[in-house]
């Protein structure tokens, strides 16, 4: 009998122990610390990297989930009082915040070729453009993003998934980083890119307004729509500026207005976009026919499409439709996040793309370079998915006022300045709203001083492209430097 029981006892051990062997656990708390240096403008800089995860907690002090991050901080700065720290966040919703952290502002960047495109064998290289030397750098993975996870089944899920309540978390969270890690005294800033600015917009208000924690600077990156009325005829309207950059990088355009520069064309299609587009869209059915054609006409001269095309819509052509009927002709189609790549559909028919050629080129290149670096640079051994998108839906996109609360955030604090970065040829968040954004922000230009905007001869991504990684990392290295206020400067008005 003892021994059937020792038997069966041994088996269940088994069992038990071959379950937890197979199980995808991810630790609450749980940290791998590297050293390295990089080269940054020509000079060595050296860091310490911390990969690893810390709680989110809910009221009653329980840790209901854990969030993936990589911490770099400088190691020959003694002072942090007076270091920048900057927190990074990509988007999605949904999405870890590899983007930035293997393509933008980090120590290491994706081996890729100068355009942005794939290159095998996958993998990394050091980033000569890293703001690491001006800043130390926080890269988050938002709960069911990257390394994160629920912890706790019993949670709703609602707690983390919305505009609102993932903003709330994470404002704890960063919160308690901070503290952690004694950089109260620090000026700290936010980066977002896509959905990441409505989340740091968001946060902005949430950490000064919550946690009496105040901001020297936000930084939106491809920005979306922050929740600001931008339906009906602006909607239709506004992307006239970015079919015109599209078609001319495709060189579409007619003779005349391709030989232009496109810092030179830009402006005539945005001022045109605005005096006449506009209005006429929001005229309707009341807008004279023979009007109505020769706006029709002038889109066409702008966009590299047909007249007709415009007609057919009532002047309203659908970006997807655009990056069909583009290059058509060709065979080919145009990506919606970068409009500089070219794609391939089954047939030529259709009003809309089998795939966006951007992000499929995209995924290509991140996923292994991701794994491998997590792995053999940061040392950060899981069993876990990274994932690039994450199961993070529904999504509540209710009560979405990220952009106002950013302006209020503003006007709250005069050391807080924001800083948008677009690429000229993304249709996801295209450059013309992302600055209609900003007008919108600020109806009584009380902000301007504070406000600025950098375009890129680039897409969503602007900083895949080589020439364009060295220039938005300048952007953002100065913006740091001049929004440091000098030393007993108040926080005043006047």
């Amino acid at each position: 009998m003892k021994r059937n029981l020792l038997t069966l006892f041994m088996l269940v051990f088994a069992v038990l122990y071959a379950q937890a062997q197979e199980t995808r656990d991810i630790k609450v708390e749980s940290s791998s610390v590297t050293n390295g240096t990089v080269t940054i403008k020509g000079n060595r800089v050296p860091y310490k990297a911390t990969a690893g995860t810390m709680p989110v907690w809910n009221e009653d002090g329980k840790a209901v989930a854990t969030l993936f991050y990589t911490y770099y901080e400088r190691t020959d700065v003694t002072d942090k009082s007076t270091r920048p720290l900057v927190f990074s966040f990509n988007g999605g919703p949904g999405s870890g915040s590899l983007w930035m952290h293997l393509a933008y502002t980090g120590p290491y960047v994706l081996n890729i070729d100068d355009e942005g495109y794939p290159l095998q064998p996958y993998g990394v290289k050091q980033n000569p453009h890293s703001i690491l030397d001006v800043a130390d750098i926080v890269y988050i993975d938002p709960v069911n993003t990257g390394y994160s996870r629920i912890v706790d089944k019993e949670t709703p899920r609602s707690t983390f998934f919305g505009i609102n309540s993932d903003v709330k978390y994470l404002a704890d969270w960063v919160k308690t980083f901070v503290t952690r890690q004694n950089r109260w005294p620090s000026p700290k800033y936010l980066i977002g890119e896509s959905y990441g600015t409505t989340r740091v917009s968001g946060l902005a208000s949430e950490l000064q307004n919550a946690h009496w924690m105040y901001l020297n600077g936000v930084i939106l990156v491809s920005p979306t729509g922050l929740g600001l009325d931008r339906s009906g005829p602006v909607a239709k309207a506004n992307y006239l500026p970015y079919f015109a950059a599209t078609a001319w990088y495709h060189k579409v355009l007619p003779a005349d207005l391709q030989a232009k520069d496109l810092d030179d064309i830009l402006p005539e299609v945005e001022q045109y976009t605005l005096d006449v587009v506009l209005p006429a869209i929001a005229k309707g059915g009341a807008l004279p026919e023979a009007e109505r054609k020769a706006i029709a006409k002038k889109m066409a001269y702008y966009s590299g499409i047909k007249e007709e095309v415009f007609l057919q819509h009532a002047l309203a052509v659908p970006t997807s439709f655009y990056w069909k009927e583009l290059m058509r002709d060709k065979g080919l189609t145009v990506g919606r996040l970068d409009s500089r790549y070219r794609g391939i559909d089954q047939t030529d028919a259709g009003e809309r793309y089998d795939y966006d050629p951007a992000l499929t080129a995209w995924n290509h290149a991140f996923s292994p370079a991701m794994n491998y670096y997590a792995k053999n640079i940061l040392k950060y051994e899981t069993d876990l998915t990274y994932y690039l998108f994450g199961p993070v839906h529904p999504w509540d996109r209710s009560n979405d006022n990220t952009g106002m609360q950013l302006a209020q955030a503003m006007l709250q604090n005069p050391f807080l300045h924001v800083m948008t970065q677009s690429g000229y040829f993304d249709g996801g968040t295209d450059y013309f709203n992302a600055k209609y954004n900003m007008w919108q922000m600020d109806p009584a230009g009380k902000l301007q001083d504070r406000m600025s905007f950098k375009g890129y001869r680039s897409g969503h991504m602007m900083y895949l492209r080589a020439e364009d990684l060295k220039n938005s990392n300048e952007d953002v290295r100065q913006f740091i430097l001049k929004t440091i206020p000098p030393k007993d400067q108040p926080a005043k008005y006047w």
